[in-house]
């Protein structure tokens, strides 16, 4: 491929990259990753609730990976209240899974950003290193879409396998019992989905500008090799 249209390539990546970092960053600091509503369930059962009644006991929640909102409704108008999970709700979430997704954000805003700087450094430099050069662009490409994959995974479970919206419905509840009425992932988790996608698009990118994938055998090899020994 002529050199123009690497540069091209490379600086389209090196931007899809740097998008994808500032997308990143936003989505942290949102409470924009799960949203969806809690029924009273204490509440709907003494009063017999049923049908349209029901609808005066299901409150909202919405929340991300520091803090988040609940509106209480128990028959009697909604209550909002505000939550953060540093340090309150440490000891009834599973803490572990919760840092990690905090942690393998912070490496996918890292490893983009190298990222970036390296896709414009094939663009516009020499790069002779192995790091440097399209080895490196698929190994950074690689990391991040990794990264964003085990975001996903672990904030998934997190939120579906421990019931990550009950366990804050009902934090410092002792007269109601809260239950997850409806959940969906809101617009930060598919950033990160986003994210990943065009990652794996960075790979494609490199492999059209003419650099074969890493590990990857010649076909011809081995037909050199045998007309070298011939040779000799």
């Amino acid at each position: 491929m002529p050199a123009p249209q690497k540069k091209i390539l490379f600086c389209l990546a090196g931007v899809f990259s740097f998008v994808c970092a500032l997308g990143t960053a936003a989505a942290i600091g949102t409470q924009l990753w799960v949203r969806g509503t809690i029924l009273c369930k204490t509440g709907a059962l003494l009063v017999n609730a049923s049908g349209p009644e029901l609808e005066k006991f299901i409150g909202e929640i919405q929340y991300g990976l520091f803090h988040g909102e609940r509106v209480r409704q128990c028959g009697l108008g909604g209550r909002p209240f505000q939550f953060s999970f540093f340090p309150d709700l440490l000891k009834i979430i599973p803490a572990s899974i919760h840092v990690s997704v905090i942690l393998f954000c912070t490496v996918l805003i890292i490893f983009t950003l190298v990222g970036t700087g390296f896709f414009l450094y094939n663009a516009f430099g020499s790069p002779y290193e192995t790091l440097h050069g399209p080895v490196g662009l698929y190994l950074w490409s690689f990391i991040a879409c990794s990264c964003g994959c085990l975001i996903m995974i672990l904030f998934s479970s997190e939120v579906k396998i421990h019931h990550l919206s009950e366990k804050i419905a009902n934090f410092k509840e002792k007269s109601f019992t809260f239950k997850t009425h409806s959940e969906q992932f809101a617009d930060s988790f598919w950033i990160i989905l986003a994210c990943s996608l065009v990652h794996f698009l960075n790979a494609l990118l490199i492999r059209l500008a003419g650099f074969e994938f890493p590990f990857s055998k010649p076909k011809d090899s081995g037909t050199a090799t045998g007309a070298a020994d011939l040779m000799y």
